[in-house]
C-alpha cells in the first residue's frame, strides 16, 4: 500500500465519489430505490482498487452526510444517512472491505466473486438497519425486510455486477488504472 494518495489519486477518487452520486439519482422509486448506486461501488472498487474505492465512498457519504444531496431522491444530510436505508450506504464500506479481503486483480472472477460476497454482507448490515430504524405503522420483522429491501434487488444487482466488471476491465486497460 501506498504511504501517500497523489494528485492523481485524489482525482480518481473525488471523480469517483461523484460517479456515486449521478448513479444514485438515477432511480426508480420504491420503499428501497432502485439506482445505479450498486454498479458505481462495483466499478469504482475494480477501478480504483480496493483502497482508493473505499476512499471514494467514504468521501461520497461524506458529502451527503454533510448535506448535500447526492443519495437517492436527491437527499442529503444526517437524517438521510441514519434513516432507514442508510445501512445499505454504509454498507458500501463493507462491500469495500470484503473486496480488500478476498479480490485479487490478477483474477476477474475472484473480483466478482469478492464483491458478490460484499454484497451480501451489505444487504444483512442494511436489512438489520432497516428493521431496526424501521417507524411505518406495522411492525418490521427481519423476513418482510428482506421481501421490501433485498429479494427484489438481487436478479439487478446481479446485472449491475455483471455490466460493471466489463466496463472496468475496459477502462483498467483504456487509463492504466
Amino acid at each position: 500500500m501506498k504511504k501517500s494518495l497523489s494528485v492523481k489519486d485524489l482525482c480518481y477518487i473525488a471523480l469517483s465519489a461523484a460517479l456515486l452520486a449521478v448513479c444514485s439519482w438515477i432511480a426508480i422509486p420504491a420503499a428501497v430505490p432502485f439506482t445505479l448506486q450498486t454498479f458505481a461501488v462495483f466499478a469504482v472498487l475494480m477501478m480504483l482498487g480496493a483502497w482508493r474505492g473505499l476512499a471514494a465512498i467514504a468521501l461520497y457519504l461524506l458529502i451527503g452526510a454533510v448535506g448535500l444531496p447526492v443519495f437517492s431522491g436527491f437527499k442529503g444530510g444526517i437524517a438521510a444517512l441514519f434513516g432507514p436505508t442508510g445501512g445499505y450506504l454504509f454498507g458500501f464500506l463493507l462491500t469495500a472491505l470484503t473486496y480488500r479481503l478476498l479480490g485479487r486483480r490478477e483474477r476477474l472472477w475472484t473480483e466478482i466473486v469478492s464483491l458478490f460476497a460484499g454484497l451480501i454482507l451489505c444487504y444483512a448490515f442494511g436489512t438489520v438497519w432497516f428493521v431496526r430504524t424501521y417507524t411505518g405503522s406495522a411492525d418490521m420483522t427481519f423476513l418482510r425486510a428482506l421481501e421490501i429491501c433485498v429479494f427484489p434487488f438481487l436478479l439487478p444487482d446481479a446485472v449491475k455486477l455483471a455490466v460493471a466488471a466489463l466496463v472496468s476491465v475496459r477502462v483498467r486497460k483504456a487509463v492504466r488504472l
